[in-house]
């Protein structure tokens, strides 16, 4: 199989088109958590619990979703995720016409709760072509999201008067317009329903559990769930971070749009440097990355620094994540799959939360340097952990 076979594979060009259409919501939704958030949260500090607990809902659905998709397939999977963000968007739209900070949470969890199917796109990628090019897969299928990067931002731009004189509404009515556009490239993917092997109830009910006690396994987590957390950690609040400094809404969203560019555009090679040095290799070096955007973004508050540490930021992410999930696709059998998959994105979304909520108090209590200085000090702390780990492993 050659990369033009996997382009032209009509499961692959199904999923990343749509996958493409969909991720364009995830920017104006990480922009849209902080500002919305802010303007009508009863105290600052409570600004990013709309992007709080859309990462929970990420959380709690994350393992029903991998477990749905192993009884009913990816495609039906899919399809209720959008239609449950779908419900969020209108309820976002609704929380600002009345002026509900809770609501607009409920709105943010449904979105959030959406999402989490969408995660599972990458692993359908990597189901779709033949083992050996599973890595490229999941690594083009990452960059389908470069597309949305650039356009999603955009639409905030846009679409957030649209409904004037309600700010941002618009901006949330855009996403459940690109949810409906979304599902429609699902029409092309045929991938088979799983096998429904008989299992007993201890193997179903222990069988992650079983997995995550191999080191492999434990070390493709802990780097995903780590540079997932500490990205959250600092891309959540920089649009807040960045009013406070004098900067516009605009150019905020300009912040995040090239974050989220440099997220997924590093996706075109990724896939080919993992086949060439290895996953675990890569993996570590977006750990390094990320530790200098911290570094970065802790010695100034000027646009280059904001620029270049998120940029840096979504380089060291993207290393890390498509190193950790090719890791993870090696370490576990395909009986495996729908239960340790299921608990990997859970721990990722856990993680994610606690650093989402955490950014917004650190933040307004102790300000943009701290929180900065925090990030780069837990992902060397996690490199000293997974190091020492490892060894121990090794020495078994």
């Amino acid at each position: 199989m050659s990369v033009g076979r996997v382009l032209t594979n009509r499961n692959f060009a199904g999923l990343i088109l749509s996958n493409t259409i969909l991720g364009a919501a995830f920017p104006i939704q990480m922009i849209l958590g902080g500002l919305a958030g802010l303007a009508l949260a009863p105290d600052p500090s409570w600004a990013t619990l709309p992007a709080s607990v859309q990462t929970l809902a990420g959380m709690l659905a994350a393992a029903p979703f991998s477990l749905l998709m192993g009884r009913l397939g990816r495609r039906a999977g899919f399809a209720i995720g959008a239609l449950i963000s779908l419900l969020g968007a209108l309820a976002a739209v609704q929380a600002l016409f009345a002026q509900n900070f809770a609501l607009l949470c409920v709105a943010h969890f449904l979105m959030g709760a959406g999402w989490a199917a969408f995660q599972y796109f990458r692993f359908a990628a990597g189901e779709s072509v033949a083992p050996a090019w599973r890595p490229v897969a999941i690594s083009l299928m990452l960059s389908s999201l470069l597309v949305a990067a650039i356009i999603g931002p955009q639409v905030f731009v846009t679409a957030q008067d649209a409904l004037a004189p309600i700010p941002f509404a618009g901006a949330y009515a855009a996403i459940g317009a690109i949810l409906l556009l979304g599902l429609l490239p699902l029409s092309l993917v045929r991938l088979p329903k799983p096998a429904q092997t008989p299992r007993s109830d201890r193997t179903g009910r222990f069988a992650a559990l079983a997995a995550l006690r191999r080191p492999p396994v434990r070390r493709a987590v802990g780097i995903a769930a780590v540079g997932q957390g500490v990205m959250v950690f600092l891309m959540v609040p920089t649009p807040i971070a960045m009013v406070a400094c004098g900067f516009d809404a605009t150019t905020a969203s300009d912040v995040i749009r090239w974050h989220i560019v440099a997220m997924f555009a590093p996706s075109f090679f990724t896939g080919f440097l993992i086949k060439r040095f290895g996953a675990d290799l890569i993996a570590t070096l977006g750990l390094i990355a990320v530790i200098l955007a911290a570094v970065g973004a802790a010695v100034g508050i000027s646009a280059v620094n904001f620029y270049g540490a998120l940029i840096l930021l979504g380089v060291g992410w993207n290393f890390a994540f498509i190193g950790a999930t090719t890791m993870l696709e090696a370490a576990i059998s395909d009986a495996e799959k729908a239960a340790v998959q299921g608990v990997n994105d859970t721990l990722i979304a856990c993680v994610s939360t606690l650093c989402a909520f955490a950014a917004g108090v650190v933040v307004s209590q102790f300000g943009w340097a701290v929180l900065a200085g925090l990030s780069g000090g837990l992902v060397a702390l996690a490199l000293i952990a997974l190091g020492v780990a490892r060894r121990l492993a090794g020495a078994r």
